[in-house]
């Protein structure tokens, strides 16, 4: 099986923690291939952000289309282009934070997400609230950290992402936690040791959620919505 995980942002160092994310978890026989989008913002913070990383990320993924994947992680917690991804792919496609929250809803009665800046806030609760899970879903919350500093030695981001997480515990009285970015990936297991609750990663859960599809022979439906796009 191969499956592709593409970060619609152009910072390749968030690519490589990415896909090892992916790599970590998938299961024996299924290749993970990395790509990251060209010509995208160094990360995506925001309405503009997402409209400027679509056409690198619709490129990788008609890229890898041609060259038959069987399946494609979209790894940005904004869930960027996903519909207009399912018309051009033929497996299944998914983003991160539906993955997450819906892991999120069958592993708790309640979860919160923390995401990074204040801006972010607004476009995850709409995505959210598209995916059915309102009412589960106690509260987005911000560590007031810029992406890039995820990828900053130094930057305490993480400490900053744990205590969010111990103040979602205590106010939200929430039974799990999301992460709202991929450039968080790395820090699930010792954040879930740090606070005793599940904290789940969109990319590792998209990912074994992509082999549970391929796996099930079941690929993208091409009548109406996610038909291939018409030539024009």
């Amino acid at each position: 099986m191969d499956i592709l995980v593409v970060n619609p942002n152009s910072t390749q160092s968030m690519t490589d923690k990415i896909v090892d994310a992916a790599r970590a978890v998938a299961s024996a026989g299924t290749t993970i291939h990395g790509a990251t989008a060209s010509g995208a913002p160094a990360s995506i913070e925001g309405h503009y952000d997402e409209a400027m990383s679509l056409p690198g990320l619709l490129a990788r993924v008609r890229e890898a289309e041609a060259n038959g994947v069987d399946g494609i992680v979209v790894a940005c917690f904004d869930d960027p282009g996903i519909a207009a991804c399912r018309e051009i792919a033929t497996g299944p496609v998914l983003g991160i934070c539906e993955a997450a929250v819906k892991a999120a809803s069958m592993l708790s009665t309640s979860f919160s997400v923390v995401t990074t800046l204040p801006r972010s806030v607004p476009v995850i609760e709409h995505l959210i609230h598209g995916y059915g899970l309102s009412h589960q879903c106690r509260r987005v919350r911000s560590a007031e950290i810029p992406v890039l500093a995820l990828e900053e030695p130094g930057s305490n981001a993480r400490v900053k992402v744990r205590d969010e997480i111990l103040r979602a515990i205590e106010e939200d009285r929430c039974e799990a936690v999301v992460l709202g970015c991929a450039g968080m990936a790395d820090l699930t297991e010792w954040l879930s040791k740090e606070t005793g609750i599940p904290v789940i990663d969109g990319v590792s859960v998209a990912t074994r959620m992509i082999e549970a599809l391929v796996g099930s022979g079941l690929k993208t439906s091409k009548i109406n919505a996610y038909a291939f796009p018409n030539a024009k």
